[in-house]
């Protein structure tokens, strides 16, 4: 049900807009570079979240591994480890600061570097417990060096700042901003670029409108109505039920939590133009049962939202609904199967048309459960074809390693292209494989989809992350 203004929603508390203005710092200004790719050779690169790491002896402060991309994709034999305890990045590793929850990307003072923004929401600030912090991280020539503390325009009414983000242009102005979400009265903050390496932040807006304990849990963003700038997908769960709630965001309207529009609720999404029509589509990744979420399926789903101009999408937008009891779906829909814990949406096979990769992180294969899937469908010019639909697991022959008992493959997926040959590449994380360590794999885009041909699998120890207690890696994932 889609509903036009957020105090009309039940679920959702009053909006209420806040904006905060401060001069802005002058930022050279020069040719930005696509998101990602933090040493500005041209190749998109990983960044792998792992905020159960273990630091210096304190457990879950977390980590962020960044492998850069080549002419053969992701190479974990090229990586940074970043930390807060490493050199230049502000604060210091603390016991449950959870460094690595989300991660997102811009090249925020447009220097032709990617640079990277990191979450912190367990970090304790002046003596607020886990009232969160972001970092930015500086990309440049040599890759990612120094960094300086996103500002928090709203300290004393948001917590857990930074566990979700997205980067991107909201306002229309031409410079990126950075969404930052968290918990409490104002769980959604918008930094406004432009952003410079010191001094003032340019300004922001704090929002009031989803449940103060869930606040914000997932962001995402794209150019959904063909505007040149970006709309946030906003997710959060409904006070007193638990049930997932979506919302569309044009951020150029500055009281826009008056004018939200609900899509079908999930608690990821990814954004992506799936049919060439220039208007980026929504995927909307929902895992749980009805009985736990009135927008759930059997084994989870995967609403499809096309975006269109604006006034049609804020007339009645058009969804697809896919399970895997859809026909063409490969694998059949069971309780538990959590298909739609992943999504992600890119062009994997170089048509021009984006495609959709869709974890299924508990499914179960030859009775081990939990071990987890991933189902890949094709873009075209009418949407989303299951024509040559395909699934892969650790299963799968050619991908590197064993199906097992709990590590659920699929728990986040992403489509991007880290070799520079117009077609996005496939990674795919396991948070819990060996009992926590986490795990990511790599599997080259082709003409034809996927190949396992040379895939890539690589824990945390491959990319300088330590397995003392349960790092997750792979948690968060970037490119």
């Amino acid at each position: 049900m889609r509903i036009r203004s957020a105090t009309t929603a039940a679920a959702l508390l009053a909006a209420v807009g806040v904006p905060l203005t401060l001069t802005a710092s002058s930022v050279e200004a020069a040719t930005p570079a696509v998101p990602y790719d933090f040493n500005g050779d041209g190749y998109r690169d990983l960044a792998i979240g792992a905020p159960g790491a273990t630091v210096a002896g304190q457990s879950k402060a977390g980590a962020v591994s960044v492998v850069y991309g080549g002419s053969a994709g992701a190479d974990p034999a090229k990586y940074r480890l970043i930390t807060q305890n490493t050199s230049g990045v502000p604060g210091g590793a603390e016991a449950g600061d959870a460094f690595g929850t989300a991660v997102a990307s811009a090249d925020l003072n447009t220097d032709g570097y990617a640079d990277l923004v990191v979450g912190a929401p367990g970090e304790d600030v002046y003596g607020d417990t886990n009232d969160g912090t972001v970092v930015i991280v500086w990309g440049g020539a040599a890759g990612l060096s120094g960094a300086r503390t996103l500002v928090n325009y709203n300290p004393s009414d948001m917590d857990r700042y930074g566990q979700a983000m997205t980067a991107g242009d909201f306002d229309g102005d031409g410079d990126d901003d950075v969404a930052v979400g968290g918990t409490g009265r104002f769980p959604l903050g918008i930094v406004e670029g432009p952003f410079a390496k010191s001094g003032d932040f340019t300004g922001g807006r704090g929002t009031s409108f989803f449940d103060t304990s869930y606040g914000v849990e997932y962001l995402s963003s794209g150019d959904v109505l063909g505007t040149g700038s970006d709309a946030l997908i906003i997710h959060s769960r409904t006070k007193g039920t638990d049930d997932a709630v979506t919302a569309f965001a044009d951020a150029r309207i500055s009281n826009f939590t008056d004018w939200l529009e609900f899509l079908p609720a999930g608690y990821v999404s990814s954004v992506a133009d799936v049919n060439g029509d220039g208007h980026a589509d929504i995927a909307i990744g929902n895992h749980r049962e009805t009985s736990a979420d009135p927008s759930g399926a059997l084994g989870g789903a995967v609403a499809l939202v096309y975006g269109a101009p604006e006034e049609a999408f804020t007339t009645s937008f058009t969804t697809r609904t896919l399970t895997q009891a859809t026909s063409g779906v490969p694998g059949s829909a069971e309780s538990g199967d959590r298909f739609g814990s992943g999504v992600a949406l890119g062009d994997l096979n170089g048509d021009g048309y984006a495609d959709l990769a869709a974890g299924a992180s508990h499914e179960s294969i030859g009775g081990a459960g939990g071990t987890g899937t991933v189902t890949v469908l094709y873009g075209r010019a009418t949407g989303l074809t299951t024509a040559g639909a395909a699934t892969l697991s650790q299963s799968t022959s050619g991908v590197p390693g064993t199906s097992e008992d709990g590590d659920h493959f699929g728990a986040r997926v992403l489509l991007a292209d880290t070799s520079k040959d117009s077609r996005a590449d496939l990674a795919v994380t396991a948070p819990d494989e060996n009992a926590g360590d986490g795990a990511v794999w790599t599997l080259r885009g082709t003409t034809s989809g996927p190949t396992t041909s040379g895939a890539k699998n690589f824990g945390p120890t491959t990319v300088g992350v330590s397995t003392t207690g349960s790092p997750t890696f792979g948690a968060a994932l970037g490119s």
